[in-house]
């Protein structure tokens, strides 16, 4: 725990909810100095408090233990702007309609940007019927492959896990799609955005 960032916090977080130090340490049971040396960077909170201190802040541990508070701002939920996390080590895949601290394996995990497709991960798309047909022409080994393909609207997300040694390919209802995004295990998230490039393809 990098005492200083946490120091700040656990003072930007008391102050925002308006505790007075001697507040604070009654919800967590210790004595004011304790918090004060925590605020100062004197001392560390003892483990077992984290989870109660957290709490009385109004924050999760983990982003306590990071130093950092986050706020999703995204309240109306707007599916366009939601956050993908994948986890190194074992491929878990999360998703969130906005900020969130997301942690997995015992790491905790950046949030992904998506990038424009090269041409090693060209998003091909086709409509066939009320669906699009998308595929990747990408390398589908066990070291090197497409992760996810996930479809974008307004109002929800269609989502296709994948696997190594099976095709880069998936079907989804076109029903107001915005993006389309697949993920390479080696290269990151790629994307095709914008209605019109979709029926373009």
């Amino acid at each position: 725990m990098d005492r200083y960032v946490t120091g700040a916090v656990i003072r930007r977080l008391r102050e925002k909810k308006k505790l007075t130090q001697e507040e604070l340490a009654s919800k967590v049971y210790v004595s004011s100095k304790a918090v004060s040396k925590w605020e100062t960077g004197q001392g560390f909170p003892d483990i077992s408090l984290l989870e109660p201190l957290a709490k009385a802040l109004d924050i999760s541990v983990i982003e306590l233990l990071s130093g950092e508070d986050i706020r999703n701002l995204n309240r109306s939920s707007n599916m366009a702007k939601g956050k993908f996390y994948v986890c190194p080590v074992c491929g878990n895949v999360i998703r969130s309609t906005g900020e969130a601290v997301v942690s997995c394996c015992g790491i905790t995990l950046p949030p992904l940007d998506p990038e424009p497709a090269d041409d090693d991960h060209t998003i091909r798309i086709e409509i066939v019927e009320d669906e699009y047909y998308v595929t990747v022409n990408h390398p589908m080994t066990k070291d090197h492959y497409i992760s996810f393909l996930e479809a974008v609207s307004d109002h929800g997300v269609q989502f296709e896990k994948l696997y190594p040694e099976g095709n880069a390919e998936t079907r989804f209802k076109i029903n107001g799609i915005r993006c389309i995004y697949a993920y390479c295990n080696r290269h990151g998230r790629n994307d095709k955005t914008q209605r019109q490039q979709l029926v373009a393809c």
